[in-house]
């Protein structure tokens, strides 16, 4: 069993309110909350140089011979896959059935922005040579518990991490590792936009389709973004289609409603990509990680006479996705601006360190910051301290949005120490 020592090591809460264990003997990164897909990638971004960071120092005491390597992709090519997971809180009330029936669809579609590219096929399915999706051979259902065995398409794991007669939490197994900026973008960014629309009740068309798991990988392998799957009611459209139809409800349903500048950002690169890949999805080799791996290594393949079966041509596509600087493929292309960027370094290397300010991360991240020797424990929905007398102490966050740098820096300001904090908060455990 292992020590309390050696579980805070392999189970920690960092500074900048990210989750940073090892689950199934790999490293991974689990974001802070955030409340809009640029942020998003900032804290994702920070998660590589952070798990780049645990890389080198373990390197630094390993034996010299031995090489460490961390690879943000969702396959090791021997027929094992791991999910790039991503969560949103959602509204209690709305029906788990109608999300189903809306998301499907969607989610089937998303790939050909989404999609990291993969060489090959695995899981026993159908050969090809270059794919669109890393994840698409390795889903079999269509709504499940499951994401190690029989994984769904959507998953109905439902732990909210907040209050939950409130929310529910979203947990997304289908989605690609990326590293384009922006194709995590509009990953994350259009299902935002088709989440509001699900609790609002917004969508009344049904775009249900006939075999929604033979269509997950028919998408898949298609680079032209031509061919088309049936829908329930007897239409046959290509994923490009599909994708428009959400585009066209979100722009209705976007009309003279509030909402964040983000959004309309989001609608107008989601409307344009689709436009590219309707007419040729090769344009798109600075913006779209399947599109820029294979631009890449068909030139590779060109200027070395290879064939796709070639071992060299399934190592790029692994070194792609190293996430050691100046090392990895996609890192290399990004120095020489052959790849385009929505964040800045700066901005990573910041959020390395610091959390979000306009979540209940930044509660989380500061408490870390200014009273590490007093945490005893930290969760996305609490944080316990020892004050070294008396019973731990418990502060509960269970409302997502409190917690924010608005919201609390007047008492970190009055409170310089972890027993100033409880007190301020005016009870010996209580809500932030």
């Amino acid at each position: 069993m292992a020590s309390k020592e050696e579980s805070r090591l392999i189970n920690l809460i960092l500074s900048n309110g990210a989750r940073f264990y090892v689950d199934h003997a790999h490293p991974e990164y689990s974001s802070p909350e955030t409340t809009n897909p640029r942020d998003l990638v900032i804290w994702d971004r920070a998660g590589e140089r952070i798990l780049n960071l645990a890389r080198s120092r373990a390197e630094a005491v390993s034996p010299p011979e031995q090489r460490i390597l961390i690879y943000k992709n969702n396959t090791d090519s021997k027929g094992n896959s791991y999910g790039t997971h991503e969560n949103y809180l959602m509204d209690r009330k709305v029906p788990f059935a109608r999300i189903v029936q809306h998301l499907m669809p969607f989610f089937v579609s998303r790939q050909v922005f989404t999609g990291a590219g993969k060489v090959g096929a695995e899981n026993n399915t159908e050969h090809c040579d270059y794919q669109i999706s890393q994840r698409a051979d390795f889903l079999e259902t269509e709504v499940g518990l499951e994401t190690m065995h029989s994984r769904p398409i959507i998953n109905t794991r439902d732990e909210p991490h907040a209050d939950p007669e409130r929310y529910r939490r979203l947990h997304v197994i289908v989605g690609d590792a990326n590293m384009s900026e922006v194709s995590n973008y509009l990953k994350v960014g259009t299902m935002a936009i088709a989440l509001s629309m699900i609790e609002d009740d917004f969508i009344e068309g049904d775009l249900s389709l006939e075999s929604p798991v033979l269509a997950y990988r028919k998408v898949s392998r298609d680079l032209t973004c031509r061919e088309t799957f049936r829908l329930k009611d007897g239409r046959a459209l290509t994923a490009v289609d599909l994708q428009r139809e959400y585009l066209a409800l979100a722009r209705k349903y976007y009309v003279g409603r509030e909402h964040e500048p983000w959004v309309d950002d989001v609608m107008l690169r989601w409307g344009t990509v689709l436009d590219q890949l309707a007419k040729d999805p090769m344009s798109l080799d600075r913006e779209l990680d399947w599109v820029i791996k294979q631009a890449l290594i068909q030139s590779y393949m060109a200027k070395h006479g290879l064939e796709w079966s070639d071992s060299r041509v399934a190592m790029i596509d692994l070194q792609y996705h190293d996430i050691r600087p100046g090392k990895g493929l996609y890192y290399k292309l990004e120095e020489s601006d052959a790849v385009e960027r929505l964040t800045t370094e700066d901005e990573v290397t910041k959020a390395i360190y610091d959390p979000p300010k306009d979540t209940r991360a930044y509660f989380r991240g500061m408490c870390l910051q200014k009273y590490a020797d007093e945490v005893v424990s930290a969760s996305w929905d609490s944080v316990i301290f020892d004050l070294k007398e008396g019973p731990l102490k418990k502060i509960f966050m269970l409302e997502p949005l409190r917690g924010t740098e608005a919201h609390v820096r007047q008492l970190f300001a009055e409170s310089p120490t972890a027993g100033d904090l409880l007190r301020n908060l005016g009870k010996p455990a209580g809500d932030v």
